[in-house]
């Protein structure tokens, strides 16, 4: 995983690989991470109801990122505040 990925693909807990669009990426100096928000390809986008995924990820120069669950309830008020922002950006355009 690096910024900038259009696409990524995940592996779920029972090991299928589901392709999947990324929303977006964004670092926390809070936190020292970077953050992923992906959805499902195939998922109808102009659903109220998409399930919007988020992980972790840590992103070196020259090595692909892994991702990682996210761990603590503050980082996920952080996302969730993130996540907001980017679609009332989207609601305007």
């Amino acid at each position: 995983m690096t910024h900038g990925e259009k696409q990524i693909t995940v592996i779920d807990e029972d090991g299928n690989e589901q392709l999947c669009e990324v929303l977006f990426t964004f670092d926390s100096e809070e936190f020292k991470k970077s953050y992923v928000l992906y959805y499902p390809i195939g998922a109808d986008e102009d659903e109220e109801d998409i399930e919007i995924h988020a992980s972790s990820f840590t992103s070196g120069e020259t090595e692909e990122g892994e991702l990682a669950p996210i761990e603590t309830d503050e980082e996920w008020d952080m996302i969730e505040e993130m996540l907001n922002t980017f679609l009332d950006e989207e609601e305007e355009e």
